[in-house]
């Protein structure tokens, strides 16, 4: 097999994989959309409290007619649809002789079990979460698991792959861009946790119709891109399923949105964009691929901190894409906008991330 023949069906794998997963993903949303809206999986009753903890009128004010009457559990179209494809095709494989079906199989111990579990785990540690908000039920405030224990179990969950990361696959250092590897052996495994927890942070950005579907769909394309150049093609083709599965959910989030992502699809998805951020020895540009994450968790602190310390507020309302609609702008223009930073900053950390390489 030949070069070109053999990039060939590396793109396919990959952009065909990606446009599937778009196009099933579309095809049974409607059943979803129905089995929300038939069982009234929203709020009950708007929530008075900002991401930063304290309550405030104008955070009541913009979403106090929002929450009541979309459904959460949007994120489920994600992950149900990856897992669906990633283990249909691994299926497919299994039972035929087709050489293109084995190619198309993406399921591999070495690239991609080990992100898929953790999406899958973390996705469903969401999915209860929302359970829980949706029937005002658990120890949080206005129903939940509660933020503490939110931040046990991922933490748990991040400390499962940081092992995973350290004692069976054996890694011991990370890269840099253009200084080369650092080995840091033990120091992995905290590394791994606590940039999970900091990916897992920016998870607020779900706060506008088609905001957090336009941004996690760019980073999870830049890191298919990182994948792909660095020959590491299930991975590519894993990252590119869950863009598409992401573009999916975002043809039916923008705005008016007919669901929400929530919990299950940003738990999922900020842990299994960590896990791919390590396993391309990339997490160093994970900043600035995720820079609106960064933006948005370090706004939520800035605030708390302000308020905490020297009793003012920094923005009007936290994270910080609230802060411009509190201040007139229209949803769709923070969100647009937003969209342009994030592709922008992804192909920023995509290019540094491959020619710091060279």
């Amino acid at each position: 097999m030949g070069a070109g023949h053999e990039l060939v069906l590396n793109v396919l794998k990959v952009f065909g994989l990606s446009a599937f997963a778009f196009i099933l993903a579309v095809g049974w949303t409607p059943l979803l959309t129905s089995f929300l809206y038939r069982h009234k999986m929203w709020r009950k009753s708007a929530r008075t409290m900002a991401a930063d903890g304290h309550g405030t009128p104008i955070f009541h004010s913009l979403h106090k007619e929002k929450e009541v009457g979309t459904p959460r559990l949007g994120g489920l179209l994600i992950w149900i649809t990856t897992a669906f494809i990633a283990l249909l095709f691994w299926l497919i494989a299994r039972t035929t002789d087709s050489a293109i079906f084995d190619k198309l199989n993406f399921l591999s111990r070495n690239q991609t079990w080990l992100p898929l579990v953790l999406f899958i785990a973390a996705a469903i540690l969401g999915l209860f979460d929302d359970l829980f908000q949706i029937n005002e039920k658990g120890s949080y405030k206005g129903g939940g698991i509660g933020l503490v224990r939110r931040i046990s179990l991922i933490t748990l969950i991040s400390f499962i792959g940081a092992c995973w990361f350290y004692f069976k696959l054996d890694w011991r250092t990370i890269y840099i861009p253009f200084l080369g590897n650092f080995y840091i052996d033990g120091w992995y495994i905290p590394l791994f946790v606590l940039t999970t927890l900091a990916t897992f942070s920016g998870g607020v950005i779900d706060g506008l119709d088609g905001l957090s579907g336009g941004v996690f769909a760019s980073m999870f394309t830049a890191y298919a891109g990182i994948a792909f150049f660095r020959g590491q093609i299930d991975l590519a083709a894993l990252s590119a399923v869950i863009a598409g599965t992401i573009l999916a959910f975002l043809w039916f989030n923008i705005p008016p949105a007919r669901f929400y992502m929530s919990e299950t699809g940003t738990m999922g998805l900020t842990v299994a964009l960590t896990a791919v951020a390590f396993l391309t020895d990339s997490v160093a540009v994970l900043p600035i691929i995720g820079f609106l994450l960064v933006v948005e968790s370090l706004s939520v602190i800035i605030q708390f901190s302000s308020k905490r310390w020297r009793g003012k507020k920094v923005f009007l309302v936290a994270p910080i894409h609230h802060h411009f609609e509190a201040k007139g702008w229209p949803s769709y223009k923070v969100t647009m906008r937003f969209w342009v930073i994030g592709i922008v900053f992804a192909i920023i950390g995509m290019v540094i991330g491959l020619v710091g390489r060279v």
